[in-house]
């Protein structure tokens, strides 16, 4: 974490961190966060892989507490688990059980008119691509009708 830049505006004063993460499964999670008096938030998180929302929620929750102590506001909130192994993204299944979690997110999804590539992001934690690539495994596996009907 280091600080980028700070604002003052009479006695208020807000501080832009750019903050990088690590994580030993080799997922990287680069962001920058605004401390203020009263706050801290995330302006801009970029992750490799890709965070799921629950994640987000944490990773502000977990960075919450050293931002506030670096800039000096007291009484920091603590990590909800201090010393808890964090992922960037869950475990899912492999093989034939990732592919069928991959056809019950897709399926439910369409049933529920929602977008089923993006359902099988957040189940699976991938992006876009690595979502379109299971998908397109479980349809070559027969779980999923073809793509396109041949004539």
């Amino acid at each position: 974490m280091r600080n980028v830049w700070h604002v003052r505006e009479g006695a208020a004063t807000v501080s832009w961190y750019d903050v990088r993460l690590v994580f030993a499964d080799g997922a990287r999670v680069e962001a920058l966060a605004v401390v203020t008096e009263a706050s801290v938030r995330l302006e801009d998180v970029r992750a490799r892989p890709a965070l799921s929302l629950d994640d987000l929620t944490a990773l502000g929750d977990w960075l919450e507490g050293p931002l506030a102590t670096a800039c000096g506001l007291g009484a920091a909130a603590t990590p909800a688990a201090p010393g808890a192994r964090r992922h960037a993204r869950p475990d899912p299944p492999r093989g034939d059980a990732e592919q069928r979690l991959v056809a019950d997110e897709y399926l439910a999804a369409r049933e529920r008119g929602t977008d089923p590539v993006l359902a099988v992001m957040h189940a699976t934690g991938h992006g876009r691509r690595g979502a379109l690539r299971l998908i397109g495994r479980a349809r070559d596996a027969g779980l999923l009708s073809p793509r396109r009907a041949r004539r």
